[in-house]
């Protein structure tokens, strides 16, 4: 097995950190959600292609994969709108752990594509997830019907990930890692335009700053440090770096917002965290058949 890169978990690790920060400088943005999505797509085509064009990628081999990229962007595109809509209408933390959904929906997919049942560590990371996505959207309902709508708009945007992880992995095996994402995100831009264009209120913030961070921190640095991490590091590995997420939104929301969690939220929370490691555990071969 070849050696793992030294920069390999670093990136990983700051890559979350900058993932973490994106419902706040939502949050932040003097503008609708729908209209900070495109502009964290818009803001971040440039610097992109300009990363992408060091390594002098093949951009006619985009052609032959177009449709596949615009699928990919259509769904990214849905996942950030949707998502940014909870975002304003939930607390951070619910904001952070739903939308990691795709986390058990991608192996349920996959062992059903597969028509094999899960091991047990896959099984008890879909009752956890579950018994934990329950346990948020019953505490949600409790305190208004606002953050009900909120968590299940990031389910829904867990839901249109999970369609874009799917359809970006074909496209993968043909584009290098930051040009294909460089051209989906040009392409979710464009996506966005018309619901960002009929949103109410501004189109162009008063403070670009936000956006300008949500941009390069999130879009850029973010998935990019990711997108190459992903590559060099075991599942688990992964699944544990991307926990900072939810734990840094939530200590943001208790100290920004006041958003303290109880002890339902809490208990949830738990128990979507636990799924999100089992589910990257490995099974046993003779158990669970490899699924792609």
């Amino acid at each position: 097995m070849p050696a793992t890169p030294r920069l390999a978990f670093p990136a990983m690790l700051l890559g979350s950190i900058c993932l973490a920060f994106g419902p706040w400088l939502v949050r932040l943005a003097d503008v609708a959600p729908v209209v900070s999505a495109f502009w964290r797509m818009a803001l971040a085509v440039v610097p992109l292609a300009l990363l992408a064009g060091l390594s002098r990628p093949d951009w006619r081999g985009v052609r032959g994969v177009a449709g596949v990229c615009a699928l990919a962007a259509a769904c990214f595109a849905a996942d950030l709108a949707v998502w940014h809509l909870g975002i304003a209408r939930t607390t951070l933390a619910n904001a952070a752990l739903l939308s990691n959904a795709a986390s058990f929906l991608l192996p349920l997919i996959a062992y059903i594509a597969a028509r094999t049942w899960p091991g047990r560590n896959a099984g008890i990371a879909l009752a956890c997830a579950a018994a934990g996505t329950a346990l948020l959207l019953g505490r949600s309902a409790d305190v208004s019907a606002r953050h009900l709508a909120g968590d299940l708009f990031c389910l829904g945007a867990a839901v249109a990930y999970t369609a874009y992880l799917l359809v970006i992995d074909r496209a993968r095996r043909q584009i290098a890692p930051l040009p294909l994402l460089a051209v989906v995100t040009a392409f979710g831009a464009l996506f966005l335009l018309p619901a960002a264009a009929a949103a109410p209120g501004p189109f162009l913030p008063r403070d670009w700053t936000p956006l300008v961070l949500l941009a390069l921190g999130s879009q850029v640095i973010g998935q990019g440090l990711v997108v190459y991490a992903v590559g060099h590091l075991r599942p688990i590995v992964v699944g544990l770096t991307l926990l900072v997420q939810p734990a840094i939104a939530t200590t943001i929301g208790a100290l920004r917002f006041g958003e303290v969690p109880g002890i339902a939220e809490i208990g949830g929370a738990a128990l979507v965290v636990a799924a999100l490691v089992l589910v990257r555990l490995p099974e046993r071969a003779s158990k669970v058949a490899p699924a792609g």
